[in-house]
């Protein structure tokens, strides 16, 4: 079944002279739907029942001019567009008409079919597009207030994902402790220095900051100091004029521009030079700075959090970081806690990285195996949160079962397994306080576990792997007390 076709625009002709009507719907029918009218009279009772959409008028008429009725139209049916057709060039009439009655053209006998067509063509999609926008506007209207709140619960949302309570800790996590005294200074606009091993959540932990002070709904900007060399991290922070150095095709704001009203973060702040340490200092006394290439300094209002993986303070000592700088960052220091220290963290933060990396993947579980998490809590995880975050994703990818299992853990993870805790308290005892021999198989069980997490405990599989028998892997199990039935 065809299309219905749309239908045409319409248009009303206004002549006195009937051959001139006809010689108009001839070239207008095929693309317009026509109506016709001989007098002002008439055409008025046409437009008073028909939507149209343009009218074509002749200036010459009887009772009044087509100027006159045009003006009347005007006022009564605005959105319609008007077109005088005239045989006189009276300059007088085209004034009035443009003035008067808004014409939209002024076309002159005699008229050019192609010519006529072209600007009624013309006219019907100005009209379309003058009501696709009183449309738009309208919609835009009534969308308003949904539009604002839909703006307030996304900020509602990114204050709750990026604040304190999207940092994962249980009751007892020593991260507790930092995220009360955040929660204490974040009003107010004093400089924080973040410190804690790499992997760890500093640049969290900073944002968390910029959502719970009063910049929340102003920029957080951020960058890496450690990355860059120091005339391309001034130029990244401060800004350059155009032709400042070779490369500087255009002006650019630098990120304390960029974060005017708001938070700047200065990630790794412990690996820059002393030069540019002493550059950064003299920005954060005076509150102002100079883009590359600029002959005046400009002033903004920024709060500085900064973070290190360094030991900042010894750093101080050794001349190797600038003290008077330190100060200006660290009036509120703040230092993280490894992930190894917060162990009863692990399988609330295993959960929500399993829930991102899902998203990530496209790929779905059904969570880990209890086996699974009792291993993750034991590792030290020397990458912190970073290294538990790549190596959950690299579960997810290679998994083929509804839940991440033991199993699929890299084998640096397996050599700390915790099936057991009264196990591993006791093989841990042995190692530690046994002879030679008894160290020696605190070694050989740890190779049994890991083997046979590996293997899902198939016994047939393990055993291969170690050049057992069957019956030879039961009887050290046995022996170990490893042995699951």
């Amino acid at each position: 079944m065809s299309a219905a076709r749309p239908p045409m625009p319409t248009v009303l002709v206004v002549d006195d002279e009937v051959r001139s009507q006809e010689a108009l719907r001839r070239t207008l029918e095929d693309d317009f739907e026509v109506f016709t009218a001989s007098s002002a009279d008439e055409a008025q009772r046409i437009m008073e029942s028909e939507w149209v959409q343009i009218i074509v008028c002749d200036q010459r008429m009887p009772q009044m001019t087509g100027v006159e009725f045009l003006k009347r139209v005007r006022s009564q049916w605005p959105d319609t567009l008007r077109i005088i057709l005239s045989g006189y060039t009276d300059a007088e009439d085209i004034i009035a008409g443009v003035n008067e009655a808004g014409i939209y053209q002024y076309l002159m006998k005699p008229w050019q079919p192609e010519q006529l067509l072209l600007t009624l063509k013309t006219a019907a999609n100005v009209h379309r597009l003058q009501r696709e926008n009183e449309r738009l506007s309208l919609d835009l209207r009534a969308a308003e207030p949904v539009l604002a709140r839909r703006v307030e619960m996304k900020a509602e949302r990114v204050k709750r994902e990026f604040g304190l309570d999207g940092l994962i800790r249980t009751p007892d996590s020593p991260l507790n402790a930092v995220c009360q005294l955040i929660e204490k200074i974040a009003p107010f606009d004093l400089s924080v220095l973040i410190s804690g091993e790499s992997g760890t959540g500093k640049e969290m932990l900073a944002r968390a900051i910029h959502y719970c002070s009063r910049r929340a709904d102003k920029p957080f900007v951020v960058e890496n100091c450690g990355a860059l060399p120091d005339q391309l991290l001034e130029a990244e922070l401060f800004g350059y004029k155009r032709g400042a150095f070779t490369g500087a095709y255009e002006d650019r704001s630098g990120r304390f521009q960029q974060a005017d009203g708001g938070t700047l973060f200065l990630d790794e702040i412990g690996d820059t030079s002393p030069a540019f340490q002493v550059k950064l200092l003299r920005v954060l006394q005076e509150g102002e700075f100079r883009p590359l290439g600029a002959a005046r300094p400009l002033s903004v209002d920024v709060r500085v959090v900064a973070a290190t993986h360094h030991d900042i303070e010894a750093d101080v000592r050794t001349g190797s970081f600038r003290e008077d700088l330190y100060y200006r960052l660290a009036t509120v220091p703040l230092q993280v806690p490894a992930l190894r220290e917060r162990a009863m963290d692990i399988p609330l933060l295993a959960g929500r990285l399993l829930e991102a990396s899902q998203r990530a993947l496209g790929k779905s579980v059904d969570g880990f195996t209890s086996e699974a998490l009792a291993c993750l809590a034991v590792y030290p995880w020397p990458g912190n949160v970073r290294e538990l975050q790549n190596e959950i994703l690299r579960m997810l990818a290679v998994s083929e079962t509804p839940r991440l299992g033991a199993e699929l853990l890299a084998r640096r993870i397996l050599r700390t397994p915790a099936l057991d805790q009264q196990d591993d308290d006791l093989l841990d005892q042995i190692a530690v306080d046994g002879g030679l021999k008894e160290r020696l198989e605190a070694l050989e069980a740890r190779v049994l576990k890991e083997t046979l997490i590996r293997h899902r405990w198939n016994k047939s599989h393990a055993a291969s792997e170690l050049g057992l028998s069957r019956v030879g892997l039961r009887h050290k199990l046995l022996r170990f007390g490893l042995e699951r039935g």
